[in-house]
């Protein structure tokens, strides 16, 4: 499913709901603590924005259905069909948009979210690397861009709290156009580590990014949601931890990781202005 898939299905399951509770639409909405404009905003055909995921949640508590069932992952909507085995292997999205990891970032709203990146964080891109990534990876540059956009959209609400951890290595060979990033102009990288260096700027407390030595520790790419679920990037798929002993495992190697940095959170700006102004 592409977003375009999810959010139709959304608005479906939503009417559905709608018409099952007998509630007009203000009742609705004051169930879930949104605006009614809002809410007809999600019922509109061709809107593809999902709504926050403290409203997701809301919408799935007071009608006693799963997430799952909501964002259309399941037929069955009963609450039990969101208990997930102990170890999965969920399969990546071939376009970009992984309606998985828009469930798991839902789910652990108001959690801490610890996340590795394999590249520059989505979140952090501008829209020239993110359709830049597009082509490399064959997929849709306007759905690479969306989810930059939703990314930073989850992470500018106060409730959120999220670190990054990432080699200090990898932003130096973005800087130098090298390794994946070879033929990527030298003001479009200019411009990114900029941008970059402004977000973090602009997210930090609620968002922090930490960079570590890649020549002392080792990190394969891998988000921890909450103490709920872990994932770990395979690439094409993605290697899921539900057991809370194995995700609480997994929080504490991150941690070891921000403990070890070599550029931290309230330093992360100035270096991303630095390597900016070197180019590379």
């Amino acid at each position: 499913m592409d977003k375009r898939d999810v959010a139709d299905m959304f608005r479906m399951r939503l009417a559905t709901l709608t018409a099952r509770s007998g509630e007009n639409l203000s009742q609705l909405a004051a169930g879930i603590g949104v605006d009614r404009s809002a809410l007809s905003q999600m019922l509109s055909p061709g809107a593809t924005r999902l709504p926050r995921a403290e409203t997701l949640i809301r919408l799935a508590r007071r009608h006693d259905v799963s997430l799952d069932w909501l964002m259309g992952l399941s037929e069955d909507e009963t609450l039990t069909a969101s208990l997930s085995p102990a170890l999965e292997i969920e399969q990546a999205s071939a376009d970009g948009y992984d309606p998985a990891l828009a469930q798991w970032h839902a789910e652990a709203a108001g959690t801490k979210i610890r996340y590795v990146p394999a590249a520059l964080p989505d979140l952090l891109r501008t829209e020239e690397v993110a359709a830049f990534d597009a082509v490399r990876f064959g997929l849709r540059a306007e759905t690479e861009i969306s989810g930059t956009r939703d990314r930073v959209d989850y992470n500018r609400r106060p409730e959120t709290d999220t670190e990054v951890c990432m080699p200090l290595q990898m932003l130096d060979l973005f800087a130098r156009g090298a390794g994946v990033w070879e033929g990527l102009a030298e003001p479009v990288r200019r411009r990114q580590l900029v941008h970059m260096a402004a977000l973090v700027d602009e997210l930090y407390p609620t968002f922090r990014l930490f960079l570590f030595d890649a020549r002392r520790h080792f990190s394969a790419p891998f988000t921890v949601f909450g103490t709920r679920r872990a994932a770990v990037y395979l690439g094409d798929r993605y290697l899921v931890l539900n057991s809370r002993d194995a995700v609480a495992e997994m929080a504490r190697r991150f941690d070891h990781l921000v403990r070890s940095a070599s550029v931290h959170a309230h330093e992360a700006a100035a270096h991303c202005v630095a390597l900016a102004k070197a180019g590379g």
